[in-house]
């Protein structure tokens, strides 16, 4: 059977600090990897509140209980309440995680800041983001990060090019069908360098409450998907919902991967197995692809979208 790939982002304060020791307990448990992609600047969270007109924002907030799982204090970071430094005040969270042997990469500086205004800046903006991320990534961890993970999978050309420039390998930036086929981004001097494994299967979040759909559902619907599916895929979660009220769905969810013969991997050991097999010589290159997807708000990098593929949870 194919490897899922498990990509954990964490966006707020409050999932550094209390979704990620918990996640990491349940990964020690089943003794499985996973990657940890961190917000390292300020949490700006109530900002986000500025998305209510934006197409689906309110549709999708009904549907995932946002004050249940991230809480008043959160939702008031940036707007009742100062934001808090995320990397500053959960740097002790961080530094476990990479000593206890998983992968940590980048997420991005600000969240709130990064999702609603990437695909709108210029190169300015976008390194001087990126390049506060990485800076802190070091001061934290000790190593230059060798991968990134974009805040609601939304980039723009600037940001995909700064992979580059850093060396970054590989990068889990947009969204595709399921079925992992991983790609280089074109650029206009040529493929880039790094190689792009974009999230295959949908999330918690576009599932619930869709057709009332609950947890179990949601479960059952991500088994059926892989279920005598030998393909690799790539499944994002995030430490604010599967690290905290979802816990027990999720943990269903990977004894459920694991019954279906389904290895559990971090995204370091997905690119070394693809690099092993030598396809990686031999990658499509794509240009850079916008698009809407069921039941998230936003325009997100995407590989390719079809209404009647796998990527409609209708």
């Amino acid at each position: 059977m194919g490897s899922i790939a498990l990509k954990v982002d964490v966006d707020t304060l409050r999932g550094t600090l209390e979704g990620v020791p918990r996640l990491q307990q349940l990964f020690e448990e089943l003794q499985i990897k996973a990657t940890f992609l961190f917000s390292l600047g300020p949490d700006h969270t109530g900002w986000a509140l500025k998305r209510i007109f934006k197409p689906g924002f309110l549709k999708k907030v009904s549907r995932t209980s946002v004050v249940e799982h991230y809480g008043l204090k959160t939702l008031s970071y940036g707007v009742l309440l100062p934001a808090p430094d995320i990397g500053i005040k959960g740097k002790s969270v961080l530094q476990s995680i990479q000593q206890a042997g998983f992968e940590v990469g980048i997420h991005t500086w600000d969240h709130v800041v990064w999702q609603d205004q990437v695909l709108d800046e210029d190169a300015q903006w976008t390194k001087a983001q990126m390049q506060k991320a990485y800076e802190r990534f070091q001061e934290i961890f000790g190593i230059a990060p060798r991968t990134h993970g974009a805040a609601g999978w939304q980039m723009n050309q600037f940001a995909l090019e700064q992979l580059d420039l850093w060396g970054m390998p590989y990068s889990s930036d947009g969204r595709a069908p399921l079925n992992l086929v991983p790609y280089r981004c074109q650029f206009q001097c040529g493929p880039s360098s790094h190689i792009q494994y974009p999230t295959t299967l949908p999330t918690f979040d576009e599932l619930l409450g869709v057709n009332g759909m609950n947890g179990d559902d949601a479960v059952n619907h991500l088994l059926a998907l892989t279920a005598n599916n030998p393909n690799d895929q790539v499944f994002t979660l995030h430490a604010e919902l599967e690290g905290q009220k979802l816990l027990p769905y999720f943990t269903k969810l990977l004894q459920g991967w694991i019954s279906q013969g389904h290895a559990c991997i971090d995204m370091q050991h997905l690119h070394q197995s693809w690099l092993a097999t030598g396809q990686t010589k031999h990658l499509i290159t794509l240009p850079l692809q916008f698009g809407t997807i069921p039941n998230r708000s936003g325009e997100l990098l995407i590989m390719h979208f079809d209404q009647n593929q796998s990527m409609s949870y209708k």
